[in-house]
């Protein structure tokens, strides 16, 4: 982001007074608008992304807040995390001691959600690149993948008649590299008629947010035409990254980056933000997803009040 991260991240200052609005819907499908009455819905997904955990501001008890208020309120079918699940482990000056205390305090605030499956990816400030050599154990991304718990920096899953397909956007420019390329063309080559792709990365691949902060795919074009390729099975596309919410329907794909659960990175916000917390116009916050089986979907962005 063209910004001063560093300052943003050390934000002192507890969010107060925010009012959950209500949801900020998207929608993508050519029937959006018709009555739902015969549609059957396949899954209720909760998407969390900037966490941003760290000791200051009384996040932790903050983000448990959250996490209570989306599963009495909404009761999903599991939880998709778009990455940054830590404060920051990629900044030069971040100790050993540092690393391990974020993480054990994501830890301990994800065992409210011991009764869920939890799919995340990988955030660019999750992994720990000054570890003291590359032979280290806690030495960039496999590290990471043990800490969330996933296959893999990249991956896929399939629920019903929807496919999840994870991705590892911490490459050169950010983009997708050539292994992982070939192999989201093989994984949407083998998914049948009739089903349907939603797919995850970090960072945005089409939309707005970029032309305000930057931070988007380089590889957006090549992405982009994948998708239109298989546009009778790719549905939406979600991300973080930019704490920003912003929804883009292209050739009939939904790009959701929806904003951040740290909001302005769990601090008050700054001259440019709309209101205490946000970040910009964007108050932090989660989103639902409603998959049906036809392929249609609702993605909804619920600001938080902690």
């Amino acid at each position: 982001m063209k910004l001063n991260r560093r300052s943003l991240l050390k934000a002192a200052g507890v969010a107060t007074g925010i009012i959950a609005t209500g949801g900020l819907p998207a929608l993508a499908s050519e029937n959006s608008n018709e009555d739902k009455k015969g549609k059957k819905l396949a899954l209720n997904v909760a998407h969390i992304t900037d966490v941003h955990i760290r000791e200051g501001d009384n996040a932790p008890a903050r983000f448990k807040n959250c996490l209570k208020q989306i599963i009495t309120k909404h009761k999903p079918d599991f939880f998709l995390n778009g990455g940054d699940s830590i404060n920051d482990a990629s900044y030069d000056n971040v100790t050993y001691d540092q690393v391990i205390q974020q993480w054990g305090i994501w830890d301990e605030c994800i065992t409210m959600l011991d009764k869920y499956e939890v799919h995340s990816c990988i955030g660019n400030h999750d992994s720990w690149w000054k570890a003291p050599s590359k032979e280290d154990a806690m030495y960039g991304k496999e590290y990471v993948v043990k800490r969330l718990k996933i296959p893999h920096r990249y991956y896929s899953f399939t629920k019903k008649n929807w496919h999840f397909i994870v991705l590892d956007g911490n490459n050169s420019n950010i983009s997708l590299d050539e292994e992982q390329y070939n192999w989201l063309q093989a994984e949407l080559e083998k998914i049948p008629q009739n089903e349907f792709v939603l797919l995850m990365s970090h960072y945005p691949i089409l939309g707005t947010t970029q032309v305000l902060v930057g931070g988007g795919h380089s590889d957006h074009k090549k992405l982009k035409d994948l998708f239109y390729k298989h546009r009778d099975k790719v549905r939406i596309c979600l991300s973080g990254h930019n704490h920003l919410s912003d929804h883009t329907l292209y050739n009939g794909v939904l790009y959701c980056c929806n904003g951040a659960m740290s909001g302005f990175w769990w601090g008050k916000g700054d001259k440019e933000s709309a209101g205490p917390g946000y970040y910009f116009e964007t108050p932090p916050g989660y989103a639902m997803l409603r998959l049906y089986e036809d392929g249609t979907v609702e993605n909804e962005y619920y600001p938080h009040p902690y």
